[in-house]
């Protein structure tokens, strides 16, 4: 086994990046309704389709996907994709069968790199339950190839129907105002659940949101796994978000000391003294150039995939092409801005951030927030 060079090294979110995953939307499909997921057609009566998406939106996908891992490369990043799958297979478990599964344009939704540790998520919906395997032979990779590797996959949970909380998808937004405190989504509390991109990692502090694809049980799971191994985990909540879903389009951090915020979801009263105690700043996104009515048609995303950036140094962040306001910005704040297209991507519920897992970035573990007052699980 090789011992000499780090294979896995990832802390935070903004360090130089030198190996990264870059997503794939080959073979995808249109993600099916089932009690976690309720698709539609943006601002249409129109039926969600169902299926194999058509080789044209696969191609434009494929084809930003590649502009992205083309720039990451000239900027000496190892880049590296995931193995091919058939995305149109059904799943089938003694709990719950669906009728095909969605793609790998997001491995940051399934995967994170926590130190020299590999996690994969317990994910939260049925089509996603296997989203696992095109990352796995790249996993067994640098596995093998360093002992000092960890490599951890969270508990599957059932995905039955006694999982989902199918009543939410109905609930006036009245109803969901009323009730936004308690922080109740489609699914309950029963079992560990957890999505990897409702984390955010800076350094010893991991941020994870409670939303409709991590609950208080996964939060709960991560805290006693990860607290051993020296990390402080923090729930943050965005009461404002009546449909949460993945934390990097609401709370971005770009270097020591900065956090982009979104306007329209700020933190719950009391969980920005964390960060301004410790000398952090908060600065929220402009508006995004498209409306939420604006974007495209499958997209199930909101308007503010805008913010989700990428990271490739403290001084130089990644940005979709056509989001102006946000590169004036991040040039006001000292970032070199990298833009390029990445609209086509959205309808595969993602931009820049979410379509990649980084594996190694320069830097160790650092603790960012000295000031805290941190209690760990007894």
């Amino acid at each position: 086994m090789q011992q000499n060079s780090v294979i896995v090294n990832s802390w935070n979110e903004w360090d130089p990046l030198r190996e990264m995953v870059v997503g794939s939307a080959d073979n995808a499909n249109f993600e099916p309704t089932e009690p976690g997921s309720k698709p539609a057609v943006r601002a249409s009566d129109e039926a969600f389709p169902t299926g194999p998406k058509s080789k044209e939106a696969i191609d434009l996908a494929n084809e930003e996907l590649q502009g992205l891992a083309d720039l990451l490369e000239s900027h000496g990043v190892t880049v590296r994709r995931p193995e091919p799958h058939d995305f149109s297979a059904p799943v089938r478990t003694p709990d719950f069968e669906v009728e095909n599964q969605y793609c790998a344009v997001c491995p940051r939704d399934v995967m994170i790199t926590m130190g020299n540790e590999i996690i994969e998520a317990t994910m939260s919906r049925r089509a996603r339950y296997f989203e696992y395997q095109p990352y796995r032979k790249l996993v067994y990779e640098y596995w093998n190839k360093d002992s000092r590797v960890e490599w951890t996959t969270a508990p599957k949970p059932s995905m039955a129907d006694g999982m989902y909380r199918e009543e939410f998808w109905e609930w006036p937004l009245e109803k969901r105002h009323e009730r936004m405190h308690d922080f109740e989504f489609c699914i309950n509390q029963d079992e560990v659940i957890f999505d990897a991109a409702d984390m955010s990692r800076l350094g010893r502090d991991i941020l994870v949101q409670e939303s409709m694809t991590t609950n208080r049980a996964g939060i709960h799971w991560l805290k006693r796994h990860l607290e051993p191994r020296g990390f402080r985990v923090h729930t943050v909540h965005f009461p404002l978000d009546f449909f949460p879903s993945h934390i990097d389009c609401t709370f971005v951090p770009l270097r020591p000391g900065l956090i982009l915020t979104n306007p329209d979801r700020p933190l719950r009263e009391g969980e920005e003294k964390m960060f301004l105690s410790n000398d952090w700043e908060l600065v929220d996104a402009p508006e995004p150039v498209l409306s939420n009515n604006e974007m495209p048609a499958y997209c199930q995303s909101s308007k503010w995939l805008s913010m989700n950036v990428l990271s490739i140094s403290p001084t130089k962040v990644i940005c979709e092409e056509q989001e102006k306001p946000l590169q004036d910005l991040l040039a006001k704040l000292d970032f070199e801005v990298y833009p390029i297209p990445f609209r086509h991507v959205f309808e595969y519920g993602g931009s820049l951030h979410c379509a990649t897992w980084d594996v190694h970035r320069e830097g160790t573990r650092e603790d960012y927030f000295p000031n805290l007052q941190y209690t760990p699980l007894p």
